[in-house]
């Protein structure tokens, strides 16, 4: 754009020189003029993201297409999870734009960690409408998401009592059946790991900040709890195997429509109930960055904005959010979504608590020691998915935290 503009100045200059020594009724040619750039439709925009499962991509590809756009995005089954996501774009180093992810991940993007993933300077038209979910100038929110404990309180639950912790790992002293994940990795499962790590923040642990009765904590949710095969929560609490449970906010209501064709038991409205966690919920945005792809056109450039100013309107989300089951960033896609705020967005946000001795808030304390976090899970060997392959607890007391925060040697 800068080159552009230098042309244009240069011949302005040209122009007036020539006025002042040329009669009045001579003109420079109309052709002399440099032609405005317009944005490329043909241009086929490539992204990365981990909102990639098939139907989501095929749905998408169609959508982007009735509106002038031409989209590349691979499905879950060339890459899955926000991890694989950012490093493909950087490897790859063919990306137009990057979307979803979480804040973990974003401020890994923002700061520099990955070598090939730049993001280009942009503010769109919508940028007021995503109140604190932005990294200014670079990215911005597309979805809000969150984890959600929840439990049943019908007969096979708690029999009507009111569930009420302080904080979510208050779960392991909670008298009652819980699911837990059988896995490591994976978006949903590190942000539960996260909010149940929430209470047990200590910037001078070794343990990767987290202090060891934090990880005591967790090992007990997983040698007590119970993992049924079922690949999030939702659906081990709808058939009754459990009576406590986690998922993630933007399918659960969803899931609550479905409930009763895929279980002989199935909770309702009524009966499937969020736990009252005074901590509050561990929350996330996906947000939307237009990434720096070296010998990219400006003419395809402006198409790339033009699609990221698209997606991210009001309009575009709203679709998206009627789609999905999510909630918008957008405020003003929400409001056309969501006459009310949906109960469990309502939950308190302790992600952007400030963390004590830190200059970090929670999100970003995570992205600080998430790596850590599952080194030590790994070494340690958390979530068994058989319990008959349940490692003994560790001897916490003689344990060599500098190199159980380091990645497992192949």
């Amino acid at each position: 754009m800068k080159k552009v503009l230098a042309i244009v100045l240069v011949l302005c200059m040209v122009i007036g020189l020539a006025a002042c020594g040329t009669p009045a009724n001579n003109t420079t040619p109309a052709n002399n003029t440099p032609e405005e750039v317009k944005p490329n439709a043909d241009y086929v925009i490539r992204i990365y993201s981990n909102s990639n499962d098939t139907p989501r991509v095929e749905w998408f590809t169609k959508y982007a297409a009735e509106h002038g756009f031409k989209i590349s995005l691979d499905d879950s089954t060339v890459y899955k999870g926000d991890d694989k996501a950012v490093q493909m774009a950087n490897e790859k180093k063919d990306g137009d734009i990057l979307f979803g992810l979480n804040e973990t991940r974003w401020g890994q993007v923002i700061k520099g960690t990955y070598e090939n993933v730049k993001l280009v300077d942009w503010t769109p038209s919508w940028a007021g409408k995503v109140g604190d979910f932005k990294y200014d100038g670079k990215a911005y929110g597309l979805v809000i998401q969150n984890v959600l404990m929840l439990y049943r309180n019908d007969e096979i639950g708690t029999n009507g009592k009111e569930l009420t912790f302080k904080h979510w790992a208050d779960i392991v002293d909670c008298g009652y059946k819980w699911y837990r994940q059988g896995k490591v990795g994976g978006t949903t499962n590190s942000n539960i790991n996260n909010a149940m790590l929430y209470a047990f923040t200590d910037p001078s642990s070794p343990a990767g900040g987290i202090s060891i009765d934090g990880w005591k904590t967790l090992w007990k949710y997983c040698a007590n709890g119970t993992f049924t095969g079922d690949s999030y929560g939702f659906d081990p609490l709808n058939k009754g195997d459990v009576q406590v449970s986690t998922f993630y906010s933007s399918a659960f209501y969803g899931k609550l429509d479905e409930a009763a064709t895929n279980s002989e038991k199935p909770v309702t409205a009524d009966t499937c109930k969020l736990v009252k966690v005074e901590d509050g919920t561990y929350y996330i945005a996906e947000y939307l960055g237009i990434l720096d792809k070296a010998g990219r056109s400006e003419a395809d450039t402006l198409q790339v904005k033009a699609f990221a100013e698209w997606f991210g309107g009001a309009e575009t989300q709203a679709a998206w959010a009627e789609q999905w089951d999510t909630y918008p960033c957008n405020s003003d896609a929400a409001k056309a979504v969501y006459p009310t705020v949906p109960e469990i967005y309502t939950v308190k946000n302790f992600a952007l608590n400030k963390v004590a001795g830190t200059d970090m808030n929670y999100a970003e304390y995570v992205g600080a020691h998430s790596a850590e976090w599952t080194n030590i899970m790994t070494n340690l060997g958390f979530y068994w998915a058989d319990q008959k392959d349940a490692p003994a607890e560790p001897n916490w007391d003689s344990l060599d935290w500098a190199t159980l925060t380091q990645k497992k040697a192949q």
